[in-house]
């Protein structure tokens, strides 16, 4: 199916997504340094089924980026917050979040599939494996568990993203919304 940019716009701002640019899979840059800072620097490696190693391996995330012909990157931008504050902020936009994906399921994108800014926190205890996973239908891997280099993907499309010095400035964090 061809993508309607002006229909996936309008939806993206009916769910209160207005700062967003449009690439493509091929565009999107996988690494594999990525990989190896979450196995090495993440709390939370191997203790979700939305984190590696419960992920696929680098090559054929590379592949399931390919298989897209539009991605919409969508800017969020809030106050910096101190550690693991990070998925009680996002919330209630990950459930927004997840409604665009499904109304873009019904209006034919077959293939959407949301990645969220934050790694999923939706319970107090994680059940580790897909399988046990409680809330399957709204638990997503982030681009980084998918081995994106998300730094310089998005400077490549032109929107601001950096290290930040101190919890006062306010934060860019990105939703990659994969559409075919």
């Amino acid at each position: 199916m061809l993508v309607n940019k002006d229909v996936v716009e309008k939806m993206a701002a009916d769910y209160g997504f207005d700062d967003f640019k449009w690439t493509n899979g091929e565009d999107i840059i996988v690494r594999q340094w990525v990989r190896f800072k979450c196995k090495l620097m993440c709390g939370t490696y191997g203790t979700k089924p939305v984190c590696p190693p419960n992920m696929p391996g680098i090559d054929e995330c590379r592949r399931f980026f390919n298989e897209y012909s539009k991605v919409l990157i969508i800017r969020i931008t809030k106050k910096a917050h101190h550690r693991n504050e990070d998925s009680n902020v996002f919330a209630e936009l990950d459930d927004k979040l997840m409604n665009f994906e499904k109304a873009l399921f019904y209006e034919g994108y077959h293939k959407v599939m949301a990645l969220p800014a934050t790694i999923c926190d939706r319970c107090a205890v994680c059940a580790v494996t897909a399988e046990d996973c409680h809330h399957k239908e709204k638990a997503r891997p982030t681009p980084e568990a998918l081995g994106v280099d998300v730094f310089e993907t998005i400077h490549k499309i032109g929107y601001p993203l950096e290290v930040l010095s101190d919890f006062e400035q306010p934060m860019n964090r990105y939703i990659f919304m994969m559409i075919e």
